[in-house]
């Protein structure tokens, strides 16, 4: 039997049992993302139980995406500041405690309470149970097998949520898709400290009004596009709510630009190659999280799949997904970051142009299948290669910064695509239902009549035209956004030969 040797005070100690530790740091980073994609195949029956509007079940996923990514690098310096172990099981507890609250809501508004704390643990644990690794394991072999296995279970937690999402729901209940996380967040929380040792403390101060300004800024920007499409665009609400974020942002840039820690360090973003970067991940994150939003709607509402095989309906997407990195991180040493961000970006593209053809008489394999695999694809050849680019020329010791900010990014810019897709969808369905009310009126029978009379609710199919005809048109600001990001990829990055020595470990020609 292994014993733990003594160290230093405050320092903790190597863990006797390497694996248990990896598993319970790959435990937690699988929760964390797995809960991006669980609740999705449920939002259709949370939908239903909860009496949420289409336009404000966006904030379902949105809560949870905007706390998550605007504090996720305030919990990468909480992790610094104070203790990597100590502020993982923090957030693993904020975490659980969350789900569990979230499982148990009874109103709209206790359940994006429990989603915006889900991501605020989420953003205090994730970020250390990368760091946590390299304290656990030494440099060399054993650590890169812990960081290989670290990234199979990232890449791979997405679709284990759908398919978890799909059989919790389909089995059991919506709320189990919260309640599954309270097991599993206690036994990490448990087993952390025995098996987890404790990071070295740096010091350093926390920037509070950067975090709280940029994430209030992007939450206020958010509600008001979801609000006009539910009120409009001269909406007192709606107005005030862009006029809150303009001055909060606003704030925020001075915050950073005067801080001697800042959050988010602006002079990355001085760099032509990292800037592209991130406005390439902003907008194909946007378009993907609509896009999935949206597609669970169609697959469930329309073409009345069962949460259990809309969950497998998505598994081929997440195969090409990991297909299309696999590829680009083979060929990227080879060919340079550039090929594979304009032809990902290209099929990306193209993908979601198919989609915004989707109508109520589309079915799975033409409608759906089809463009999915395209844009998954081009998703994975992006994925790998603009986490290399956004990292390429940075300092050794700001390069978590510039991964972490790539991160948030993704998070953000998800949630604010989802919100442009709800504006457009609103408007576009309010336009369609008033013409099938016209419709079922016209052909309805008298008991039907009496039901919509009651219930104000179209049955199908003329729900179903409803729906469809907002998605379709919601899906054509999304490849608005592909654009931008193909645009970007094309005309702003440009990859240096040093960048190509740098991934291939030799020279090598330069590609423009």
């Amino acid at each position: 039997m292994q014993t733990q040797s003594p160290s230093p005070p405050g320092t903790g100690s190597r863990p006797s049992h390497p694996g248990i530790a990896l598993t319970v740091i790959a435990a937690c980073q699988l929760m964390v993302v797995l809960d991006a994609t669980i609740v999705n195949i449920a939002l259709p029956d949370i939908q239903t139980a909860l009496n949420f509007s289409t336009t404000d079940l966006t904030w379902v996923v949105s809560a949870y995406t905007l706390t998550f990514g605007g504090l996720l690098l305030l919990g990468g310096r909480a992790g610094d500041i104070l203790g990597r172990r100590r502020v993982f099981i923090a957030g693993i507890l904020l975490f659980t405690l969350a789900s569990l609250l979230g499982g148990l809501a009874q109103e709209p508004w206790q359940l994006l309470t429990a989603r915006a704390l889900q991501g605020m643990g989420g953003a205090i644990a994730s970020p250390t149970s990368l760091a946590l690794i390299t304290t656990a394991f030494p440099e060399g072999p054993e650590r890169n097998r812990a960081l290989g296995i670290f990234a199979a279970v990232s890449a791979g937690g997405g679709a284990i949520g759908l398919l978890a999402g799909g059989l919790l729901t389909d089995w059991l209940d919506w709320r189990w898709v919260l309640f599954v996380n309270v097991p599993i967040g206690v036994a990490i929380a448990g087993l952390a400290p025995r098996y987890i040792k404790e990071s070295e403390r740096h010091p350093g101060r926390f920037d509070l009004t950067g975090a709280l300004t940029s994430t209030l800024g992007m939450v206020a920007l958010v509600y008001g596009f979801i609000r006009a499409a539910s009120d409009g665009w001269r909406d007192s609400l709606t107005v005030g709510a862009f006029g809150t974020a303009v001055a909060l942002l606003a704030v925020f840039v001075i915050v950073e630009n005067r801080a001697k820690e800042p959050i988010t360090p602006l002079r990355m973003f001085a760099d032509r190659n990292r800037s592209g970067t991130y406005v390439i991940m902003i907008s194909l994150a946007a378009a993907m999280f609509g896009m999935f939003f949206y597609i669970v709607l169609f697959v469930q509402n329309v073409l009345g799949y069962s949460p259990i095989r809309a969950g497998l309906a998505f598994l081929p997407v997440t195969v090409v997904i990991a297909a299309g990195a696999g590829m680009s991180q083979r060929l990227l040493p080879v060919l340079g970051p550039k090929p594979f961000l304009i032809s990902g970006t290209t099929l990306v593209t193209i993908g979601l142009v198919w989609q915004s053809l989707v109508d109520s008489g589309s079915s799975y394999v033409g409608g759906v299948l089809g463009p999915m695999l395209l844009f998954g694809f081009g998703m994975g050849l992006n994925f790998v290669t603009l986490t290399v680019t956004a990292v390429s020329g940075v300092a050794p010791h700001e390069a978590g910064a510039a991964s972490a900010l790539l991160n948030t990014t993704q998070q953000v810019g998800g949630a604010l695509g989802l919100s442009i897709l709800t504006t457009v969808f609103g408007s576009a369905s309010r336009d369609e239902a008033g013409k099938q009310v016209a419709s079922f009126m016209a052909q309805a029978t008298p008991e039907q009549k009496a039901s919509f009379a009651k219930t104000h609710q179209l049955p199908a199919p003329w729900s179903h035209e409803v729906l469809a005809h907002g998605i379709s048109t919601a899906f054509i600001p999304a490849v608005a956004m592909a654009v931008l990001a193909l645009a970007t990829a094309g005309f702003v990055i440009r990859v240096r030969k040093s960048d190509l020595e740098a991934l291939a470990g030799t020279a090598g020609p330069g590609i423009g």
